[in-house]
């Protein structure tokens, strides 16, 4: 039996319940899986369909955390058979005492912007004190690997795994539809999929997409995803009047999302560091690669594990807007972005979660 202690799982959206999800999923077809989660919105309807067996939290933060940390001790001690035991964030793992792991094959999973703290920071202490009581700590890629060795994580424990991508789906006419209406007959087509937020550097794709509708007319510029920053980017939008070249998508359909991402001609994020955020790996890219498209990233975290350079996408300066801009004509130039689209088509096999399962059961 596989057991997930997590803070993030769908239906919530984003990278991080993407990624637990699809570990809950590929895991239930070696055995049995118990997930601890989180309530969010339309929990119920989601548990009732899922292959795991899933108990949910509600209420106050802090003591939902106590809940969540006793109630899977208890079930640790009431199960005999537990084969590994995994946690998404130090934060999952902080209430648990180290006594209770020992059986057993212990996992916890970092992505760089969690473990971002300075040593001797108490935020330092605290993440190197809970990391501490497992066997195996799961970075998302080098760069996360080699941020925790800075911090203090010892070597031996850090194992490099790259997050799995569902495998491609085929989408209803309808969402085709409304994708293609929402791009209309626009050349190029640009998405985003992030959270709003200064990390993911939304402002300076803004900025691009004024200088490039000089060259590219019909340019299309979609963002999918909500967040602190929104009335902010809108505002910007409306500044340098590219209301008609931009959308922001908000609350979508995964159907349509997918669709979306189809249609669309470049996934862009040239995400950046902002105080102590930093993109550990973007499983996005891997995501619009699984649908034959290439992306452009940031150079400032793990974005090169997801994005083979020159091969199946580019990667950027993302603080400056000169080398965002240059690298989108760089994409498009000679239809460039059709090599990039089949090269991350085939390079984002590599991430089908039933291959990347394989390297979490070599440890358990």
């Amino acid at each position: 039996m596989f057991v997930i202690s997590t803070r993030n799982f769908p239906p919530e959206v984003g990278g991080m319940q993407n990624l637990m999800g699809g570990l809950a999923n590929a895991l239930v077809n070696h055995g049995p899986v118990k997930v601890f989660a989180d309530k969010s919105e339309s929990y119920e309807e989601y548990d009732s369909t899922s292959k795991v067996n899933i108990e949910r939290f509600g209420g106050i933060k802090l003591l939902r955390k106590y809940r969540k940390a006793n109630r899977l001790v208890e079930y640790i001690k009431s199960n005999q058979n537990i084969r590994s035991v995994f946690f998404d964030h130090w934060k999952s793992l902080e209430k648990i005492n180290s006594n209770f792991l020992n059986n057993f094959s212990s996992f916890c999973l970092i992505h760089s912007k969690e473990i971002n703290h300075k040593k001797g920071t108490s935020f330092n202490r605290r993440i190197l004190n809970s990391i501490s009581k497992v066997k195996f700590v799961i970075a998302n890629s080098n760069f996360t690997k080699n941020l925790a060795l800075k911090i203090g994580i010892p070597s031996e424990k850090v194992h490099i795994i790259h997050p799995g991508c569902d495998n491609p789906i085929s989408i209803n006419e309808k969402f085709s539809i409304e994708a293609e209406n929402l791009y209309k007959d626009a050349f190029p087509k640009i998405l985003t999929v992030a959270r709003l937020e200064r990390r993911k550097n939304h402002q300076n794709i803004l900025m691009c997409i004024r200088n490039l509708k000089e060259i590219f007319p019909k340019i299309k510029y979609i963002s999918v995803g909500d967040g602190d920053e929104r009335k902010r980017l809108i505002s910007l939008t409306k500044e340098l009047k590219i209301e008609k070249e931009v959308a922001f998508v908000n609350k979508i359909d995964n159907n349509l999302k997918i669709a979306l991402i189809k249609n669309s001609n470049l996934f862009l994020m040239p995400s950046i560091v902002f105080k102590n955020s930093v993109e550990g790996f973007g499983i996005s890219f891997i995501e619009a690669a699984s649908y034959g498209i290439g992306s452009i990233g940031g150079k400032d975290g793990g974005e090169s594990d997801a994005i083979k350079n020159c091969e199946t996408g580019l990667i950027c300066d993302g603080q400056n807007i000169n080398s965002i801009y240059e690298n989108i004509i760089k994409f498009f130039e000679n239809d460039n972005y059709k090599k990039y689209g089949m090269n991350a088509l085939e390079f984002s096999k590599n991430f089908q979660w039933n291959k990347v399962i394989k390297n979490y059961l070599k440890l358990t």
